[in-house]
């Protein structure tokens, strides 16, 4: 599977230009509410064009090996916004932006860009943790009459199933770049020390019961 063959390539990526950050003693608050020793921050990428343009080609490679065909790229509020939008340059495709509500003014608009009824439309997003958010994206480019039914994603949690089934249950799919055990794999190749993996390990089993150092 081509997603298998970039997987390795994008964790790599991601941990040299410090995307991923460890602090298992002081846990970050991801935006779940859940707390975590990790922390991926997919922003800085867009600091980083040799790394991002490889990403992004990567991306597209594995979006065109899934049996879909997509009419428009839509980028989530705000930072699926690049993203989408080097994407759909790479694809040649239309681009939107769908913001997390409604504007509350002028055409109270909650998407941004040409979309019509009936198109298949790609949500863009830098990462997924639990899955929560994707919903109201989704929502929204479906209200127009467009179809939506696929979420990528440069970087997946991958540890929360009950969010994955949630998306399924709303013929959703999500597909990503890459996830944590695609990290682990790197940090082992790396020689990262041990503890610092197991403690991850402990936090990516069992994210809801984690418990920082004490």
């Amino acid at each position: 599977m081509i997603k298998n063959m970039f997987s390795q390539t994008a964790a790599e990526i991601l941990i040299d230009i410090d995307v991923i950050s460890i602090q298992t003693d002081t846990p970050f608050t991801l935006t779940s509410g859940r707390k975590s020793p990790v922390y991926v921050d997919c922003r800085k990428i867009i600091s980083f064009p040799k790394e991002r343009k490889k990403l992004m080609e990567m991306a597209v490679e594995i979006l065109g090996s899934e049996n879909s065909s997509f009419d428009a790229i839509a980028g989530g509020e705000t930072a699926g916004i690049p993203f989408a939008a080097w994407i759909s340059e790479l694809m040649q495709l239309p681009m939107l932006y769908v913001r997390k509500k409604p504007k509350g003014f002028g055409q109270n608009k909650q998407i941004e860009g040409v979309i019509k009824s009936g198109q298949n439309v790609l949500l863009v997003e830098d990462l997924a943790t639990d899955g929560g958010s994707k919903m109201s994206f989704i929502n929204a480019i479906r209200n127009t009459g467009a179809n939506c039914h696929t979420c990528f994603v440069i970087f997946h949690y991958g540890i929360f199933q009950q969010s994955l089934r949630n998306l399924e249950e709303q013929n959703v799919s999500l597909i990503e770049l890459a996830t944590w055990k695609d990290i682990l794999e790197v940090f082992r190749k790396r020689g990262i020390k041990k503890n610092k993996i197991d403690d991850i390990e402990q936090y990516l089993e069992n994210p809801d019961k984690w418990e920082p150092n004490k």
